[in-house]
């Protein structure tokens, strides 16, 4: 150190350039420095989630969760054991001692959840394996609402808004919280089931059977192979009521002859509000090891990036000619249409576009989406 010394007096450019070298590479190093909220933890913590629709949370205990916990019990180095049972939910989190590799203790589960697998009960789905990432959290929540029905708004929100944000460099996973989407229900009446002698499962199990797609083989031809595939896939909502559910005596019963199907939404499990009206939040999740700022910062781009998306916006009329510029400045398309005369309200609809600047007049009011 004192050699160093010596040559910096000695030599001031020197230790001056110095100096400036170790500024500048500290510059560049910071510029690339990532941003998180806490430091990366591998914990070796393993959670084990089996989901049984419909089940009680005793029958998920008995049948599912014991059958967990005496499976993974025989694995070494675990420090904790704990378990909840909920309605049609069982989780077991194994926690190891700190000594024991994440990625091995995860391992060591799968292989034993494997052996177990058949003696869960047939309604449970597929056991689900994770390891505990404390890397990988929601850091963005994006919320879309609109003046359509939830379903509609569930339907853009999951195959444009998230497929975009899916191809974000760095998103790990986008979840749709609040949305309901499409499902065929089945209505059946018990007195008509009563008398046709079906019951509901046979009307499940038809209605599974006879709504598939299923390989039908090969038909060789010369020199020529040609694959053969049923197509069994019941697309008109409609068509469900002529699936023949039972027999009585020479006559195939319909679904119609006992219920009917309606094409309808699925039962609403979560719940999104934005500006007290119902939407649909995504919630963004980042990859592990990536960088918490950057992977914000590029969903919210998407509309500098020149994305196709779409959004509208209610103004005033003295409101709308800071919208007109506004999206001149971000070369986008403006579409001004009246939305509400006697109050002096418009309907400014941007098309987020690369297209040259232009705006027009309207005087229908169409079905509009308002995202946020």
């Amino acid at each position: 150190m004192q050699k160093l010394a010596e040559i910096c007096v000695r030599r001031p450019v020197f230790a001056t350039m110095l100096i400036l070298s170790i500024t500048v590479v500290g510059i560049f190093s910071f510029r690339s420095l990532g941003v998180d909220l806490f430091p990366k933890i591998d914990l070796p913590t393993i959670t084990v989630t089996v989901i049984n629709p419909g089940a009680s949370p005793e029958e998920v205990e008995t049948e599912i969760t014991d059958k967990i916990e005496g499976a993974v019990n025989t694995i070494s180095g675990i420090d904790e054991l704990r378990s909840t049972s909920l309605e049609g939910v069982s989780q077991v989190f194994i926690t190891f001692v700190l000594e024991k590799n994440a990625d091995v203790a995860a391992q060591e589960v799968r292989n034993k959840i494997d052996l177990i697998v058949n003696d869960l009960p047939e309604t449970a789905e597929v056991p689900i394996v994770q390891k505990l990432d404390t890397d990988a959290t929601p850091v963005l929540r994006l919320a879309v609402s609109a003046p359509r029905s939830l379903r509609e708004v569930t339907d853009i929100a999951d195959k444009k808004i998230k497929r975009m944000i899916e191809s974000i460099n760095g998103v790990g996973n986008v979840e749709i919280v609040g949305g309901r989407t499409r499902e065929i229900e089945v209505w059946v009446d018990p007195d008509k089931m009563r008398a046709f002698n079906v019951s509901a499962a046979d009307v499940a199990n038809a209605v599974k059977l006879q709504n598939m797609e299923l390989p039908g083989g090969r038909i060789e031809e010369g020199k020529r192979e040609l694959t053969v595939r049923t197509m069994g896939r019941i697309t008109n909502p409609a068509d469900f009521n002529q699936i023949a559910v039972g027999q009585n005596g020479s006559y195939a019963v319909k679904l119609s002859d006992i219920g009917y199907a309606a094409d309808e939404s699925e039962e609403q499990r979560t719940a999104a509000r934005l500006n007290g009206l119902p939407a649909v939040t995504l919630v963004v999740s980042k990859q592990s090891g990536q960088n918490t700022v950057l992977v914000a910062d590029a969903v919210k781009a998407l509309k500098r990036r020149g994305v196709k998306a779409q959004g509208h916006v209610l103004a005033t009329r003295k409101a709308t000619k800071r919208i007109v510029g506004e999206a001149q400045r971000l070369r986008c398309d403006v579409i001004v249409m009246a939305a509400d005369p006697p109050r002096n309200r418009f309907l400014a609809d941007l098309m987020w576009s690369q297209e040259p600047y232009r705006v027009r007049r309207r005087s229908k009011v169409p079905v509009h989406l308002v995202t946020d």
